[in-house]
């Protein structure tokens, strides 16, 4: 996204991570200190990577099991429940009371659309097509968010970033469109369409929340923002569970001690932790670097898919995910 490709040179500008998270790129430091500041804030990145995979994978079971609306709502409060004891120990306060009216609102609305619209889409795309395909599709979520962000913010677009996003849309396109060879287990065509469409949406909702935190943010510190985003989107899925008559199901999966172990673990090494180990990563080296490093997770995830769900990953699928990664990375760096 625009925000993310002009971090190393523009003061004051911001991106998100796959989880939806704002993080805040800082200041470079003397050149004395290069080499190992780079070396933490690229391990810093690549254990944000990591962490995103490995709670891909867990929504993706979890998910399969109590349902996706569960899975994603009990995960956001948990998440909720990690802000809330960082903003009181680091903070000495319960909320963010510190931000402006203009910051709740952007933020709150943010929320509403990444961590809210995207998530409901999103969750439900994991456990229809699995994590691969949803990941892999999560990566047109940059391309969109420079779209956007170009309509509504009149940041311009050159030449590199159309061909940026091109790459990354060729590469992402080259592996929906497969066709599955006899060895491989195929979706059945109408989930793998609306398992798509899902994913797309999932991109798009949280493309317009990057675009929406980004103007939110300012320099406002980047936990406490998310804080206030998971506030939104929590509006969002009580409306929408009330509506669905869904807290039943909801109350019945608290019941689960397995489940919610799992659903805890990803709430903290995803949308919490990972957020941390991302800030990390763009407060010590290059802004492009840690979020090229970053989106690599459709690579990532590809021996976990060939090993725990037994996906028969063809060469196309691997060259597609390598073609979407550096796409990102053109429109990035």
């Amino acid at each position: 996204m625009p925000a993310s490709r002009r971090a190393g040179v523009a003061k004051g500008r911001r991106r998100e991570g796959p989880e939806g998270s704002p993080v805040v790129p800082q200041v470079r430091t003397s050149e004395t200190d290069v080499m190992g500041i780079l070396q933490v804030g690229e391990l810093a990145a690549m254990g944000t990577a990591l962490l995103w995979t490995f709670s891909a994978l867990i929504w993706t079971s979890t998910g399969r099991q109590i349902g996706s609306l569960p899975t994603s709502f009990l995960r956001l409060v948990l998440t909720c429940g990690f802000l809330v004891g960082y903003q009181q120990l680091l903070c000495g306060r319960w909320l963010p009371t510190d931000a402006s009216a203009e910051t709740w609102i952007l933020l709150g609305a943010s929320g509403l659309a990444g961590f809210f619209l995207a998530d409901v889409c999103l969750f439900k795309a994991l456990v229809l097509i699995g994590p691969r395909l949803t990941l892999l599709l999560q990566s047109l979520t940059p391309p969109l968010t420079a779209v956007i962000a170009a309509a509504f913010l009149d940041e311009q677009l050159d030449g590199k970033d159309w061909l940026a996003m091109a790459v990354t849309l060729t590469g992402v396109t080259w592996v929906v469109l497969e066709r599955p060879n006899g060895r491989a287990k195929a979706h059945p065509p109408g989930q793998l369409r609306q398992g798509v469409v899902l994913a797309v949406l999932a991109a798009i909702a949280q493309a317009v929340g990057m675009v929406l935190a980004r103007d939110g943010i300012g320099d406002y510190d980047a936990v406490a923002a998310t804080y206030i985003r998971v506030l939104g989107a929590m509006i969002g899925y009580v409306v929408l569970i009330s509506l669905a008559r869904r807290w039943r199901a909801i109350r019945v999966a608290t019941y689960r001690g397995g489940i919610m172990v799992m659903i805890a673990s990803g709430a903290f090494i995803g949308p919490f932790l990972g957020v941390v180990l991302c800030m990390i990563a763009l407060r010590h080296c290059h802004a492009g670097v840690a979020a090229t490093i970053v989106s690599t997770t459709p690579v990532l995830i590809l021996p976990f898919v060939i090993f725990l769900h037994h996906e028969d990953v063809s060469l196309r699928a691997a060259g597609g995910a390598v073609l979407s990664v550096l796409g990102v990375a053109l429109l990035v760096l």
